[in-house]
């Protein structure tokens, strides 16, 4: 696989990470490297195609609307974002099979951190005892796939206090620090499975 695999050591802006994923879209449909970018974003509250204004309970903070799948959601420092470019006509033509990989990706590497979790067919994502540990948003173009999922590892749960993510009660979040787990190379880990998993894609 011709995957170029990026890490930011620093949080990124939101809105420069889009642009940079828009124009990797861009050389992927033309035949170019596909990208796997390991990153966090400051406090950023992003709303998906299925969102609801009424999902925002604070009405003073900033939404950045998007044009992933999903709803509302909240990305902070300590929670783990994993963007990709992915090109489908080199693989399945199967959205909901990429997705099951991606949820798979997340089970596993909970795993690793003795976390049982699991996904829901209702609700998009990954869960540990009815609460939410992982979002998943993407959006396919011309079968390319973009825009990616993310974990809650160490990030501060108050700032969903200020929404209802991805539709749901904002009590109902959990990370690996909530979850009494000590997060430890998170990065090389959820590579190496994630990895693993795009070969069945």
């Amino acid at each position: 696989m011709d995957i170029e695999f990026k890490i930011s050591k620093k949080p990124v802006n939101y809105k420069k990470a889009l642009e940079l994923l828009e124009k990797r879209v861009d050389k992927v449909k033309e035949g170019g490297r596909e990208l796997v970018w390991f990153l966090e974003h400051p406090i950023t509250y992003t709303a998906g195609i299925r969102s609801l204004n009424e999902e925002i309970l604070d009405k003073s903070i900033k939404i950045i609307r998007t044009n992933r799948g999903g709803k509302i959601t909240l990305h902070n420092p300590g929670q783990q974002i994993v963007y990709f470019v992915i090109n489908l006509n080199r693989r399945k033509k199967d959205i909901r099979n990429l997705v099951l990989q991606i949820e798979n990706t997340i089970i596993k590497f909970l795993k690793l951190y003795k976390i049982n979790s699991y996904a829901d067919k209702k609700n998009i994502g990954v869960w540990v005892k009815k609460r939410k540990i992982a979002a998943i948003g993407i959006r396919v173009s011309r079968w390319v796939a973009y825009h990616g999922f993310c974990i809650n590892i160490k990030n501060n749960l108050k700032d969903y206090k200020k929404i209802n993510p991805c539709g749901l009660d904002n009590r109902k979040v959990t990370s690996l620090k909530n979850e009494n787990k000590t997060p430890i190379r998170i990065k090389k880990n959820l590579k190496r499975i994630f990895l693993n998993q795009l070969l069945k894609v």
